[in-house]
């Protein structure tokens, strides 16, 4: 008989609602200081869960400044160099607000930074955009495993994983449930059965 499924199989959650709202705070805040404010600033999310994540922390950021900062979507699909190797993939959209982005400072946001090779596509895709005076990169989580030299400006968690794990991330405007931030093991992963 096989052993019932570990928490971990199951997947155990790593943030709740609060702690993403509280990381949320932090990285705004965190923004607003090293950019003296909010003049000049531009949030891109990176669809899916960074556009609502950068909406977030604009209106944080709004709270503490009485300045709205404009919020876009940056669409990486063309610009991933994994293309050939999977299946087709929808496009998704890309928004920029609409004194676009030239002379400002381009914040990315998204949900996981992994191999790195998201934000590599996001940057050749604000090549074809704009020319931001600098930019900088917020996730929500950070796990490792770098494959690219690239590396986060704001980060609410550092999230140590192993290869074989799973980070899933699920926000309440995109998966109609709380906010939280989980780790599991794919069934396949995982130890043998015992009798």
């Amino acid at each position: 008989m096989p052993a019932a499924p570990t928490s971990q199989e199951l997947g155990r959650t790593v943030l709740d609602a609060r702690d993403i709202g509280r990381a949320l705070t932090r990285i705004s805040h965190e923004i607003l200081e090293r950019n003296k404010g909010a003049g000049d600033l531009v949030l891109l999310g990176i669809p899916r869960r960074g556009v609502p994540l950068a909406h977030r922390i604009a209106a944080r950021m709004a709270a503490v400044e009485e300045h709205d900062v404009p919020v876009g979507s940056l669409d990486i699909t063309m610009y991933r160099d994994d293309l050939r190797m999977k299946p087709a993939r929808t496009l998704l959209h890309t928004e920029i607000p609409g004194d676009g982005i030239d002379g400002k400072v381009v914040v990315l946001v998204d949900d996981v930074l992994f191999s790195g090779r998201t934000i590599r596509a996001a940057l050749d895709a604000l090549n074809d955009v704009g020319r931001p005076s600098a930019v900088q990169l917020a996730v929500l989580v950070d796990r490792g495993h770098r494959e690219l030299p690239i590396r986060a400006d704001f980060v609410g968690k550092n999230l140590p994983t192993s290869l074989a794990e799973r980070v899933s991330v699920r926000l309440s405007e995109m998966d109609d449930t709380t906010d939280s931030v989980s780790i599991a093991v794919p069934a396949t992963e995982t130890k043998g059965e015992t009798a």
